[in-house]
C-alpha cells in the first residue's frame, strides 16, 4: 500500500537524480514508467538506479576481487534499507530514494539480492549449457525486477487469478531479458560473454560465437534467431496475463515496455543478421505509438478476451 504523498526536499532531490539516471541510460524503460503516477514513477526510477549501479559494477573494468567487494557493498546497502537505517540526508541519493520507496511500497527487496547473484554469475564468466541454466540467470537479473515492479504496481482488488501475478511478472522479465540477449549478441561476444544456451548454439552450428558482422561459416544463424524469437514470444504471451490484474496506468507502463521489446523481436525476426551489424532499436515515434496503445488498454483487453475464449 502506498504511503503519504508528501516527499521531503532531500528525498525529492534523490528521486530526481534517479530519474535522470533512468532517462539517460534506459530509454525503453523510461518510456514505460513515464505513464505512471509520480509516486510509482519515483519508486521505479529508484529501483532502476540501484540496478544500474549493480550492472555497472559487473560490466566495469575493475579486477575480479574488487568487483566482488563492490557487489558485497551493495548487499550491505540493501541490509541498511531493510533495517530502515538510511536517513533522508544520506550522501547517496540512490540509497535515499530506494529507502523511501521501500517505506511506501511492499518491495520484495530479496529480488535485488538475486540481481547481485546474477551479476556475480557474469563476473565469474559463467556460460549456460541449457535453457534451464539460462533461465536461472534471467530470473536473477530480470525476473526479480519484474517481481519488484509488481510491488510498486500492486494488483486490482478482486482480479481473477491474482495469486499468479508474481509468476507472470517473473515471466515477463524473462521475455525482456531474452530479447536483450538476442539484441546484444555481438556486443556481448566482444566482451567475451555468450548467453545463449550452448546446446542451442551447437544445434544450429553457432558454437564458434559471434565476433564478426557475419554468422559463423556453415551455421544456420537465422534458424537460431528464429528459434529464440519463438521462445521469447511464448514467454511474452504467458507474462501478458499479468495485464488485466493491474490498474490502468500500471498496465499501460507494462504494456509499453513489453510492447517495445516485442517490436524489437519483430525487427530481429525479419533480419536476423542485423544483430551482428549493430544494435537494433526502435525510432521514438514507434515507441510513442506503443505507449499510446498501452494507455488505451488494448493489450489488456486482448488478453482478457483470450482468457474468456479459453474458458468457453
Amino acid at each position: 500500500m502506498e504511503g503519504p504523498t508528501e516527499v521531503p526536499a532531500p528525498v525529492q532531490a534523490a528521486y530526481s537524480y534517479c530519474e535522470a539516471v533512468t532517462g539517460r541510460q534506459a530509454r525503453n524503460f523510461a518510456y514505460g514508467i513515464r505513464l505512471l503516477p509520480t509516486d510509482k514513477r519515483h519508486a521505479m526510477s529508484a529501483l532502476y538506479a540501484f540496478s544500474r549501479r549493480v550492472d555497472d559494477i559487473g560490466d566495469g573494468t575493475l579486477a575480479l576481487e574488487a568487483k566482488r567487494d563492490r557487489l558485497e557493498g551493495m548487499r550491505e546497502l540493501l541490509e541498511r534499507i531493510r533495517r530502515d537505517a538510511v536517513d533522508e540526508d544520506d550522501i547517496d541519493p540512490v540509497a535515499v530514494a530506494l529507502a523511501d520507496a521501500a517505506r511506501r511500497f511492499p518491495l520484495p527487496l530479496d529480488g535485488l539480492d538475486e540481481l547481485i547473484d546474477g551479476v556475480l554469475m557474469d563476473v565469474r564468466g559463467e556460460n549456460y549449457e541449457t535453457w534451464d541454466d539460462l533461465k536461472t540467470y534471467c530470473r536473477c537479473v530480470a525476473g526479480a525486477i519484474g517481481r519488484l515492479s509488481l510491488g510498486v504496481f500492486g494488483t486490482q482488488p478482486g482480479a481473477r487469478g491474482v495469486e499468479r501475478a508474481p509468476e507472470y511478472a517473473d515471466t515477463l522479465g524473462l521475455a525482456l531479458q531474452l530479447t536483450n540477449i538476442l539484441r546484444d549478441v555481438r556486443e556481448d561476444a566482444g566482451n567475451g560473454r555468450t548467453y545463449l544456451p550452448g546446446d542451442d548454439l551447437a544445434k544450429f552450428g553457432c558454437s564458434a560465437g559471434f565476433r564478426s558482422a557475419t554468422p559463423p561459416p556453415g551455421s544456420d544463424f537465422a534458424g537460431l534467431v528464429h528459434f529464440e524469437v519463438r521462445r521469447a514470444r511464448a514467454l511474452f504471451a504467458e507474462g501478458y496475463r499479468l495485464l488485466p490484474m493491474l490498474d490502468r496506468r500500471s498496465g499501460a507502463c507494462v504494456a509499453a515496455m513489453a510492447g517495445i521489446y516485442r517490436r524489437l523481436l519483430d525487427r530481429i525476426e525479419r533480419d536476423p543478421e542485423a544483430v551482428l551489424r549493430g544494435r537494433v532499436s526502435l525510432p521514438g515515434r514507434e515507441k510513442a505509438y506503443v505507449a499510446v496503445r498501452g494507455l488505451s488498454g488494448l493489450d489488456a483487453r486482448h488478453v482478457t478476451r483470450q482468457k474468456l475464449r479459453g474458458r468457453a
